[in-house]
């Protein structure tokens, strides 16, 4: 489960952060997660709020941002939005050319005090 180790990143780049900006405590945390990142929100927000106790991160709330997949078809050129890595051009059924979001995992914000 790669979620966990994740989910320890993210309480080890807080404490980090909060340090450097002098912040004792973290009231919340904004992380962005693509749906083609390879990452299970779900899991992972589990995951992490299985480990926050007695870290910077223990009273902070989270919120967890999804965004699409997007991709553009190599016969039609048609933008489309993508769930999973396989999804097809809904009007001609190929495969993307390229993929242009939803591969992110990033922390976009911390705030404290």
């Amino acid at each position: 489960m790669h979620e966990l180790s994740l989910a320890n990143e993210v309480i080890d780049l807080a404490s980090r952060e909060a340090g450097k900006n002098g912040l004792n405590s973290l009231t919340e945390i904004v992380i962005e997660i693509g749906d083609l990142s390879g990452v299970e929100a779900d899991i992972f927000q589990s995951a992490l709020e299985m480990i926050v106790k007695d870290t910077i991160l223990e009273n902070a709330e989270l919120h967890l941002i999804r965004t699409s997949g997007k991709g553009k078809c190599n016969v039609c050129n048609k933008d489309f939005e993508m769930k999973n890595r396989l999804d097809v051009c809904p009007d001609c059924g190929c495969f993307p050319s390229e993929i242009s979001g939803g591969q992110e995992f990033r922390v976009l914000s911390i705030s404290g005090e």
